[in-house]
């Protein structure tokens, strides 16, 4: 029952990812029919991120009051009729209105299903669970450039994905009591989580007293996670319209370029499913970030268009392991006993970067110009991973002086 019912879970985080691909993949043409400007999408954006910040960092009570389940159910209902309202919304000010629900939804269901699957699952499901949401992230300009070019609306395609939402709200619904069954049987068969922690920890009693922030390594962690998702929401947001306004590529065509960085995402966690048997956490970031910066590099050189696709898949699959597995390494890094409320901060700062940086690209781009993106995103990119190294330097010498003490 447990396997079957992880199926709706990876169901649910695919209508999580739908939504997160559609604005800047569509964003070329739907500014000039609402009578926007360019950079407005940078507003819309910060204020869904917004919501995500506030619905996840509530989450943990609403989560013990309500459950995981009606949770779910009822943050996909809220998203499902937000991007409804998208599709009919017929200016700027509804957009900025039917952003909160979407935040707000999106950002309660996101920390609800890392929840149960981190409590009742193991670790591989983490990547999976976000391989998912890539899929759904895939998925998402697919259908829109799909709309874009057979009917010319965008607005068919909000409405499309809007209806796989709804869709997904009548399982949930016929699902519901599943949750705490399941939840149960979990308990009784993994009483205790039995994933390999790393040596140079820090959990002792000691610790464990003091602010979390002020442990060694947490806030290099934290600042990774805000340039993770900050430069993923980045190159989501506004990839589309730099290939549409630097490049000369047709709108259409950038959407389903874009679905294919998502789809390098996507794929890459699928393997990296795989890979966590045998490779360890920490040399999967180190390799993605590697990998995406090679990304990066190619976006900047002045290559032919062709390129650009390669270097928006290399991103997509180098940032694939880095989100899970920052996210897995928690408890294992900074001790169980601090990692609940650690994972609350490093969720709140994701959604900070994702808030916060795409819409300061568009500030600077609608001043300068779109062809300051591939610079924007290496940039992004190089601070990410000397964060997540200066980690990885702390615990090492935590490591060794372990060693010595012994």
């Amino acid at each position: 029952m447990a396997t079957w019912f992880l199926i709706i879970i990876y169901l649910a985080f695919i209508s999580l990812g739908l939504p997160d691909s559609l604005l800047g993949s569509a964003w070329p043409v739907i500014w000039p029919d609402i009578g926007s400007s360019f950079g407005s999408a940078g507003i819309v954006s910060m204020i869904i991120a917004g919501g995500t910040i506030v619905s996840s960092l509530a989450s943990g009570s609403i989560i013990q009051r309500w459950g995981t389940g009606k949770i779910t159910l009822f943050s996909c209902l809220m998203t499902a009729g937000a991007l409804l309202g998208f599709s009919m919304a017929p200016s700027m000010l509804w957009f900025v209105i039917l952003a909160i629900p979407l935040g707000l939804g999106a950002g309660a269901v996101d920390a609800a299903l890392n929840h149960y699957v981190a409590e009742n699952y193991k670790a591989h499901h983490m990547n999976w669970l976000h391989c998912f949401w890539g899929v759904g992230a895939t998925m998402g300009p697919i259908i829109m450039s799909a709309y874009i070019a057979g009917q010319n609306s965008w607005r068919g395609g909000y409405a499309a994905v809007a209806l796989i939402q709804f869709i997904l709200v009548i399982i949930l619904l016929v699902t519901l009591p599943l949750w705490k069954r399941v939840a149960a049987a979990r308990k009784l068969e993994y009483p205790q989580s039995d994933e390999p922690v790393e040596r140079g920890k820090l959990q002792s009693e000691t610790i464990a007293k003091l602010n979390v922030l002020h442990i060694k390594g947490v806030k290099p962690t934290l600042i990774a996670f805000l340039f993770y998702c900050g430069v993923e929401a980045t190159v989501g947001l506004w990839g589309a319209s730099y290939l549409v306004g630097a490049r000369n590529i047709t709108a259409e065509t950038a959407a389903g370029w874009i679905s294919l960085y998502y789809g390098g995402i996507t794929v890459g966690r699928l393997i990296t499913g795989f890979i966590t048997l045998k490779v360890s956490n920490r040399l999967l970031i180190r390799y993605g970030q590697l990998i995406s910066i090679a990304g990066g590099i190619i976006l900047l050189l002045p290559l032919p268009i062709s390129f650009s696709l390669i270097g928006f898949v290399l991103i997509g699959l180098g940032l694939a392991p880095i989100y899970p597995g920052l996210l897995h390494e928690t408890p294992s890094r900074f001790g169980r006993e601090n990692s609940a409320k650690l994972m609350g901060y490093q969720m709140a700062v994701a959604y900070t970067g994702t808030t916060l940086l795409p819409p300061t690209f568009g500030l600077i781009a609608t001043q300068t110009s779109l062809t300051l993106f591939p610079f924007v995103v290496l940039a992004l990119l190089i601070f990410m991973l000397l964060s997540a190294e200066k980690v990885n330097l702390i615990l090492s010498q935590q490591a060794k002086g372990n060693v010595a003490e012994e």
